[in-house]
């Protein structure tokens, strides 16, 4: 396996300098790698990892998981009807699945009603689509490899008395 390759899988959060002294190579040759992994369209670009929960973050606060069932297309099967779900800016995320749904959907937005108005009047009528599923995300507590921190006031349980 290709070792920066491998190093963006594993670690990747180090600088291309980090990189290139775990694999022994020349920041150069890792940038070399980099753009050749780039043009092979398998290095796609780096991620941040954010924590929703901060005011921060607040343009993406609202987080949505929605299991999909859809008609799989003559000569496309669901590839076409993915391919176009995944083009709208408000997906995070298109996966093929198996089990009881055919598609999951991660959807962001910036309020509850934004990302329920995309579902209802944009998902929902997409030719193809024959049922849907969708779960809110509450709270976060690991995110892409990372856990999320909780403040001292939420990690201590309330006093109970008799």
């Amino acid at each position: 396996m290709n070792p920066v390759l491998k190093l963006l899988l594993e670690g990747g959060s180090l600088t291309t300098a980090q990189m290139a002294q775990v694999v022994n190579m020349s920041e150069a040759e890792v940038q070399q790698h980099l753009e050749q992994l780039k043009k092979d369209k398998i290095f796609l670009g780096w991620r941040p990892v954010l924590d929703l929960s901060r005011e921060a973050a607040a343009a993406f606060a609202v987080r949505a998981a929605i299991e999909v069932k859809v008609t799989p297309e003559r000569g496309g099967g669901f590839n076409h009807l993915a391919e176009r779900i995944a083009r709208f800016d408000e997906v995070e995320s298109c996966y093929l699945m198996s089990g009881g749904f055919d598609l999951l959907v991660f959807v962001n937005g910036s309020s509850l009603q934004k990302v329920a108005a995309f579902v209802s009047e944009t998902l929902s009528t997409i030719e193809g689509v024959l049922s849907m599923s969708t779960h809110f995300m509450l709270r976060s507590y690991k995110e892409g490899g990372f856990l999320i921190e909780q403040s001292e006031a939420q990690s201590t349980r309330l006093n109970v008395a008799p």
